[in-house]
């Protein structure tokens, strides 16, 4: 009988998730604002959690963040349709910038989506089997601004317990190429997505560096 945990492949289930967001938004007619559900949207977010889970200790914190905020979309999802109704409720009641908002989260959401586009892109780019250098690249570029000394401290101390790039690919399920081509296809799928948030945030001059 096969190992059912051996079957799994968390990369391509969010690849393919993300792609599935992106042609959502594709498809939709130039004239009209894209439309995002918030169902979908945090359904795909979840397939990204055990990326985090695969890093270790280095990304224990952000796993957890990243974990709580997108429980909390899902659950608006039960009563919210669109990103763009989620949005401007909070507009609506003055409550964006307030911990545990839905944009909040939605924003701290997106960065760790970032983060994951950006891990990928450099893991794609190096040569080696550490994943020290990409793994500190994506962490500096996305996460590392909004973050206090404590925590910048514990994560630079964490990148040496990451996994080598071959301890990744066996927890992905996956071989070199086979990762290559999903990890590409999520940054490709990924920038889509997170362009569409961006605009969402511009739009209502939200910003995004909060």
């Amino acid at each position: 009988m096969a190992n059912h945990a051996a079957e799994e492949k968390p990369l391509r289930k969010m690849a393919e998730a993300f792609k599935d967001l992106a042609n959502t938004l594709n498809s939709q007619t130039l004239d009209e604002a894209a439309q995002m559900e918030v169902a979908p949207f945090s359904h795909a977010c979840t397939l990204v959690s055990p990326l985090f889970r695969c890093l270790g200790i280095a990304f224990k914190f952000a796993e957890l963040d990243y974990v709580a905020k997108v429980d909390d979309l899902a659950k608006a999802s039960k009563s919210i349709s669109t990103l763009h109704r989620m949005m401007d409720q909070d507009i609506q009641a003055n409550c964006v910038r307030k911990a545990g908002s839905h944009t909040r989260n939605l924003l701290r959401v997106k960065r760790g989506l970032d983060m994951i586009k950006v891990l990928f892109e450099q893991i794609i780019a190096a040569e080696g089997d550490s994943l020290k250098d990409p793994a500190s690249k994506a962490y500096t570029l996305v996460f590392a601004p909004y973050h206090g000394w404590v925590i910048r401290k514990a994560v630079s101390a964490g990148m040496y317990a990451l996994p080598t790039r071959q301890q990744l690919m066996i927890k992905l399920n996956e071989d070199e190429d086979s990762a290559r081509t999903q990890m590409q296809n999520y940054v490709a799928s990924c920038d889509t997505v997170l362009k569409y948030i961006d605009k969402l945030f511009i739009s209502r001059d939200l910003g995004i560096d909060w």
